[in-house]
């Protein structure tokens, strides 16, 4: 076959709202996707990453938000890209596999020889030219993206063992319990279209065996109704666990950043991480110091819309979006400042996320325990502490409205929307 009759089709898992969502309270205000990271959605990340591939006929996002959060973003990107991106709404949770196997005859519509399928609350540099000439190469069913981390950080992972030489997945365990290998499933597949005659294999055994048991005892039948269902297909431990050692799957290895978005802190990071990629891939995005603007150090990111004062300090690692309003003598440092945020005269904030249309007083303070230990990473690469993602990460984090009035100090706080905060607060969590 031809590279030009080669037809990608890209797939991005976007999950959904859940009743304990780890990423409140700024999921309250915004779909995860949509939240923005170096002043654009997560979302749009991976998705820009998906159009430098040739030949891409269509970008699908999965998940089971409301079809009004997407809209108006898929419509918009679609013109802008110039390649169809349209949103797919699960009816429920279906797994990740289950999710593709759903909708498999518009994925398979375009007739793609590749099926790019990557999760949203993923942050790297998305390596999938180099990944895909992989995967053609080896001419497997399928082939994931891996990096090699600390034994300690692994066992939160899918766990994996490669061939060192041909790269085929060998064995694979998702979070196990005890120490299989420092390779890790970073959450970014290429696919044939084999890949659905693998999801319908195990969603007809699965159904096999509920039939089997609802013809024995009651206890049987009992024990069926606790397994889970026929159509939630996860990837990983239903997908990728059997296949591994029969030829069929190829790990890639990046050295390049790669983190998962679970929590709002690790926005911080990603945010950073994606800033600092953009004085390779978009350098036009990277605000610099003028005559007109604020000092600009580092990488940082002002949306145009945005108003910042001359004498305002600015990086590194900021990310300020539309219509923010930084005032005189403001210094900011390793940050994210969402839309329509006033941040008035010589009031600082430093590894912090101060949410929609909040205000900051005169000399007000949202920053980390301690003021000249300001840097939110590690040489590692990993934020410091690691675990509870207030104290431990050191970060503060304001929801929508929220008010800090003149001089408060606020330190390792979460405050959900529409506070007013006029004392100075320390590791609480205000609701």
């Amino acid at each position: 076959m031809s590279e030009e009759s080669e037809k990608v089709v890209a797939v991005i898992l976007v999950g959904g709202p859940t009743k304990g969502t780890r990423f409140r309270p700024l999921s309250l205000n915004v779909a995860k996707p949509l939240f923005p990271l170096a002043g654009q959605p997560m979302v749009q990340h991976p998705i820009l990453a998906c159009k430098k591939i040739e030949n891409l006929a269509h970008i699908y996002l999965i998940g089971f938000y409301e079809d009004r959060e997407f809209a108006l973003y898929t419509s918009a990107l679609s013109n802008e890209l110039k390649v169809p991106v349209r949103y797919l709404k699960e009816d429920k949770p279906h797994g990740s596999a289950g999710g593709l196997y759903q909708f498999r005859d518009l994925i398979l519509e375009e007739d793609p020889t590749d099926i790019i399928v990557l999760n949203c609350d993923v942050c790297c540099s998305f390596p999938l030219t180099d990944m895909l000439a992989f995967h053609r190469k080896c001419g497997g069913m399928g082939t994931i993206l891996v990096k090699k981390v600390s034994p300690e950080v692994a066992s939160e992972f899918g766990e994996l063992v490669a061939d060192s030489d041909s790269g085929e997945l060998l064995h694979y365990a998702e979070k196990p319990e005890t120490f299989v290998s420092d390779l890790i499933n970073c959450g970014v597949y290429i696919f044939s279209p084999e890949i659905f005659i693998a999801i319908q294999d195990v969603k007809s055994a699965r159904h096999d065996r509920a039939v089997l048991r609802r013809l024995t005892s009651f206890e049987a039948l009992q024990s069926a109704t606790k397994t889970l269902s026929a159509d939630f297909i996860r990837l990983d431990q239903d997908i990728l666990t059997p296949l591994a050692g029969k030829k069929k799957l190829y790990a890639y290895e990046t050295q390049d950043f790669w983190e998962q978005i679970k929590v709002p802190g690790i926005s911080l990071r990603c945010s950073a991480l994606y800033l600092g990629q953009y004085r390779t891939t978009s350098p036009h995005l990277l605000a610099k110091s003028d005559s007109k603007g604020a000092i600009v150090s580092g990488d940082v990111y002002i949306h145009p819309s945005a108003k910042t004062h001359p004498s305002a300090k600015i990086g590194p690692n900021v990310s300020i979006s539309a219509n923010a309003r930084i005032g005189p003598g403001v210094r900011l440092i390793g940050c994210i400042i969402l839309d329509d945020v006033e941040i008035e005269e010589n009031a600082v904030v430093m590894n912090a996320i101060i949410g929609w249309k909040s205000s900051l007083g005169r000399w007000a303070r949202v920053q980390v325990k301690d003021l000249f230990n300001y840097s939110c990473v590690e040489p590692t690469g990993r934020y410091q502490g690691g675990g509870d993602y207030t104290t431990k990460l050191g970060i503060t984090i304001l929801g929508e409205g929220v008010s800090v009035e003149d001089e408060v100090v606020v330190i390792n706080c979460i405050v959900l929307s529409h506070k007013t905060l006029n004392r100075s607060v320390h590791e609480e969590i205000i609701l």
